[in-house]
């Protein structure tokens, strides 16, 4: 008999955290590895977050608590969606998990049946279409091109919608390429949904405040309110305030779903780490004000990187709004040959040419369904995106 089950043959191990672990093994053995495959800045989380934690330890807030989150952290998210968004919540609407990734896969495991369809943009995050598999539904691929600089477009989420889409998943700005929607553009794809009533939305937010220029985001059911019932808003302390590891991330929707969800959590995790959820209170509502300076950082960073991997030959990299990635095409190193002799078949043997000759690691396009393209994390330091971005040169001057 074997042990393991069928659902497990339907996914994948993560691209990006196999990246990142393999960058890791050759720095172990002494290699001069950039690695740039990480999606977590490189910032300390701010000390008044971290003070926080550490008087909630010498309290004893220590203990067990409601399995989907502390009344004080869902009155603070109440709040930061009214403020930032405009979006009135109430606690019940709210639920709080161990990071952003697991309120996505409760909410999938909540309301997905076998045949149920999901309704992904690729380029997307890796762990999209393994999770809705993982909960049994069949993910349902809507194209967005470089020509649309990776947006969504209305006619495409048109054609990808049937009798049996259950969800949209919805990322801006987006992991892998940065690309944020427009109030006029989000509008548009709202209006298709309003064609398609049985059709939820599920809005990852995770970069809300990562946006540069002028910018400014936008949120499905702030955009649309007729959508307000149908949409789950996902959110996280991980990306602003640099608490990746601290494992918080947070939703609101309708009552029905929340509670759905706080089931599937009560009999997988249980609550999120309690110290955690006391910091995120205080990143909350608390000081702002780094944010700000932390965005001007990474702005620079965005702006240094697009202009080196342009001046790379056979590299086109857009110029994203928000986040911390670039995801710039390849298609003319496709086909050459590396100065180690490796033959650029696709853009997984650009990622490996360029880690094994190089030293840089990035993350393959194929892994975000859209290629031959390659995705960055410009969340390090100035100095190492420069040598990073050096080396690349120097490995696309070499194709043949």
């Amino acid at each position: 008999m074997a042990l393991l089950s069928d659902t497990l043959s339907r996914v994948k191990p993560s691209p990006t955290i196999a990246v990142t672990t393999k960058a890791a093994e050759l720095k172990a053995e002494g290699r001069d590895v950039i690695g740039l495959g990480a999606g977590e800045p490189d910032f300390d989380t701010p000390q008044n977050i971290k003070d926080a934690a550490k008087a909630a330890i010498d309290a004893g807030k220590t203990k067990y608590t409601a399995v989907d989150g502390i009344p004080d952290l869902k009155k603070a998210i109440c709040a930061k969606f009214k403020r930032d968004n405009g979006l009135d919540y109430a606690p019940a609407q709210v639920t709080v998990g161990t990071g952003g990734k697991q309120v996505l896969y409760n909410a999938l495991m909540a309301t997905l049946n076998p045949g149920d369809e999901v309704v992904i943009p690729a380029p997307y995050w890796v762990s999209y279409p393994d999770m809705v598999l993982l909960a049994g539904g069949e993910p349902v691929i809507a194209e967005a091109t470089a020509e649309t600089a990776y947006k969504l477009t209305p006619d495409a989420l048109d054609a990808a919608i049937t009798p049996r889409t259950k969800w949209l998943i919805f990322n801006s700005p987006s992991n892998p390429t940065g690309a944020g929607y427009t109030w006029d553009e989000l509008k548009a794809l709202t209006d298709v949904l309003m064609r398609h009533p049985h059709v939820w939305v599920m809005s990852d937010d995770m970069y809300e405040h990562l946006v540069y220029d002028d910018f400014q985001f936008c949120t499905p059911a702030q955009v649309e309110p007729a959508i307000y019932d149908r949409t789950l808003t996902v959110n996280g302390v991980s990306k602003a305030y640099a608490m990746t590891g601290w494992r918080i991330g947070y939703a609101a929707g309708p009552v029905d779903l929340i509670k759905a969800m706080g089931k599937i959590q009560s009999q997988s995790t249980s609550n999120p780490c309690s110290v955690s959820q006391w910091a995120a209170v205080e990143a909350l509502t608390g000081p702002q004000d780094y944010i700000a300076s932390n965005n001007a950082i990474f702005q620079r960073r965005r702006d240094l990187v697009v202009g080196m991997l342009n001046a790379a030959q056979g590299v086109v990299c857009p110029l994203p709004e928000g986040a911390f990635y670039v995801y710039p095409s390849i298609e003319g190193c496709i086909g050459k040959t590396s100065a180690g002799g490796a033959l650029i078949s696709d853009d997984e043997a650009f990622a490996t040419a360029l880690l094994e000759e190089t030293g840089v690691a990035v993350v393959f396009g194929a892994a975000f369904g859209t290629s031959p393209c390659f995705r960055v994390s410009y969340a390090t330091s100035d100095d190492a995106l420069k040598e990073a971005c050096t080396r690349i040169q120097t490995f696309c001057a070499g194709l043949r």
